[in-house]
């Protein structure tokens, strides 16, 4: 149960939305986005945020989008994770958000609400960054479309109000060759110990990481070390452990020196299996 009333809004538009927020922000009632709403949910039953209204974005047509037009894979932010591993436009995203939660609760988890969200693993934001994708904003003022390494830095960073309202992919990556694997301390679905993601193109691999630092990342300085021609797999990935770009995590979940050691496996795995 939510120890706290608040009021409800379904718009229909991007219009309205972005205007109701506006509204209701001026009007003090501290509003929300809201798509399967899991996390607001969970959140708000043990007081870890407070709003007094919320505003439900699954109605917009245009964060619901699932499809291809022209050279893009569209996917709107309301489009949950089932949704995607259903159509499966994108097999890597499909593999990285299947192990994101049961399948009853990627019933309601969106794309949006995953690389959005406050819970620091982000999942769903490895291919993303690993496809060079861009993501549709709208604000009161402004609709703008950015490359996600300019919005999403260790979180997405978007200004008061704006709204994620879908993602466009290149569709030169979504059959690219791939890798995923997700290590937990115990259960098959649970937080990352680490995700790893990783695409093939033109060669060269392409790397990205949840669970490892306290942020999700493309570890581009580590793939310069992993694709250095004619150095030994072992060499390689020493190198680019000495690349991360924050601190291992340690954590009753896993200590810095366990999860250094576990990401040195998986590299190698992903490596081999890339280049093999």
């Amino acid at each position: 149960m939510i120890p706290f009333d608040f009021e409800y809004y379904q718009p229909a538009s991007i219009a309205e939305a972005v205007q109701l927020y506006n509204d209701l922000q001026q009007n003090g009632k501290a509003p929300m986005y809201y798509g399967g709403g899991t996390e607001i949910i969970t959140m708000a039953r043990n007081s870890s945020i407070k709003t007094q209204a919320v505003i439900d974005i699954k109605q917009i047509p245009e964060c619901q989008q699932l499809e291809t037009k022209g050279q893009s894979l569209i996917i709107g932010a309301a489009v949950t994770l089932t949704a995607i591993a259903e159509a499966n436009p994108f097999p890597l995203l499909t593999q990285a958000g299947s192990r994101v939660a049961d399948h009853s609760v990627q019933n309601k988890i969106t794309l949006g609400g995953n690389v959005c969200g406050t819970i620091i693993y982000h999942e769903a934001v490895l291919p993303l960054l690993l496809a060079d994708s861009e993501v549709c904003i709208s604000g009161i003022n402004e609709s703008r479309t950015e490359s996600i390494h300019t919005v999403f830095d260790q979180q997405m960073r978007l200004n008061n109000g704006e709204l994620v309202v879908q993602f466009k992919i290149p569709l030169e990556y979504t059959s690219l060759p791939h890798w995923h694997v997700k290590k937990t301390k115990l259960e098959k679905i649970d937080y990352p110990l680490i995700t790893l993601c990783a695409l093939k193109k033109d060669g060269a691999i392409r790397i990205a990481l949840s669970g490892a630092c306290s942020f999700p990342f493309r570890g581009r300085a580590m793939e310069k070390a992993l694709n250095q021609p004619g150095e030994d797999l072992s060499k390689r990935v020493a190198q680019a452990l000495q690349q991360l770009p924050g601190p291992l995590q340690d954590t009753v979940a896993g200590s810095s020196n366990y999860r250094r050691f576990v990401l040195g496996n998986l590299l190698e795995d992903a490596i081999d299996g890339l280049e093999g």
